[in-house]
C-alpha cells in the first residue's frame, strides 16, 4: 500500500462510485473499490495507478467483513452503494423491493461504517461520506420505499455526528437530485425506454458532478466539516418539480 491517504468507495463499478474513484485518485488518494461486478471494477481500476478492488456485496455481512479485512488502513469511506427499485404506491408495495432497498441503502451503509470505524479513527483524520438523495428530504408519489431508506440515511448521518463528536472523523452527506446513471435502469428493471423518460426534456446531472462535490468536501482542511450538500440540475426545483422542454 502506498503512502497516499486511502479512500474506500462502495458501489464503485459504475456511475457515481466509478466517477468518485477517478476524482479521488486525481486528488491524491489511493483508492480501494468495492462492488458485486468485479469485471466492471477491473475496468474502472485499470486507468487508476495502484487502484485496488475486491468483490463486495454490502447486503451480505460476510462479504463486508471479508472486504474490510483487506483494507489495512483507511482515511475516507464513501458509502455510495444503494439504489431504488420500483415506483409502486404503498397500496401496491412489493415486499421484495422494499426489503432490498432497506438492505442495500441502510443496512449496507451501517455494516461498512461499523466495520471500518476503528480504522478511520486510527487514521487521525477520517471522513465518512454518505451518498443520500433529495428523496431523503422530499417525499413524492410512488417513492415511499426509496423515500423511507434515504430519510433513514439522513437520520443515520445526523446521529453519527452526535456519536462521533470529539473524534477525528468528519461526517458528510451528499444528496443528489436527478443524475443520469444506471439508477433508473435499476429502478425500472432494465426498461431503457422508461428510464430514459426520467431525464427527457432536461439536462440532468452526471456522475462526475457528484464526484466533484465529494472530492471538494474531502479536500477541505481537517478542521472543516461540510455537513451536507444538496445538488440538483438547474432544471429541477424539487424531487417532483422540473422544467422540461418537450
Amino acid at each position: 500500500m502506498s503512502e497516499r491517504p486511502v479512500a474506500v468507495i462502495t458501489g464503485a463499478s459504475s456511475g457515481i462510485g466509478a466517477a468518485t474513484a477517478v476524482a479521488l485518485h486525481k486528488a491524491g488518494y489511493q483508492v480501494i473499490l468495492g462492488a458485486r461486478r468485479t469485471d466492471k471494477l477491473a475496468e474502472v481500476a485499470a486507468s487508476l495507478e495502484n487502484a485496488m478492488y475486491y468483490e463486495l456485496d454490502v447486503t451480505d455481512a460476510v462479504s463486508v467483513e471479508a472486504f474490510c479485512a483487506q483494507v489495512p488502513h483507511v482515511n475516507v469511506l464513501v458509502n455510495n452503494a444503494g439504489g431504488a427499485w420500483g415506483l409502486e404506491t404503498v397500496a401496491n408495495a412489493i415486499d421484495e423491493k422494499w426489503e432490498w432497498m432497506y438492505d442495500v441503502n441502510v443496512l449496507g451503509l451501517m455494516r461498512m461504517t461499523r466495520t471500518l470505524l476503528p480504522k478511520l479513527e486510527a487514521s487521525g483524520a477520517g471522513h465518512i461520506i454518505n451518498v443520500g438523495s433529495i428523496a431523503g428530504r422530499e417525499p413524492y408519489v410512488g417513492g415511499a420505499g426509496y423515500n423511507a431508506v434515504k430519510f433513514a440515511v439522513r437520520a443515520i448521518t445526523q446521529v453519527m455526528r452526535l456519536e462521533l463528536v470529539g473524534k477525528p472523523i468528519r461526517i458528510t452527506e451528499v444528496s443528489p437530485g436527478m443524475v443520469e446513471t444506471e439508477f433508473s435502469l435499476v429502478r425500472f428493471d432494465g426498461d431503457t425506454e422508461r428510464a430514459g423518460k426520467v431525464y427527457q426534456g432536461l439536462q440532468p446531472l452526471v456522475a462526475e458532478d457528484i464526484a466533484d462535490c465529494i472530492e471538494w468536501v474531502v479536500t477541505r482542511p481537517p478542521h472543516v466539516n461540510i455537513d451536507e450538500i444538496v445538488v440538483k440540475p438547474l432544471a429541477q426545483a424539487s424531487a417532483s418539480v422540473a422544467a422540461r422542454k418537450l
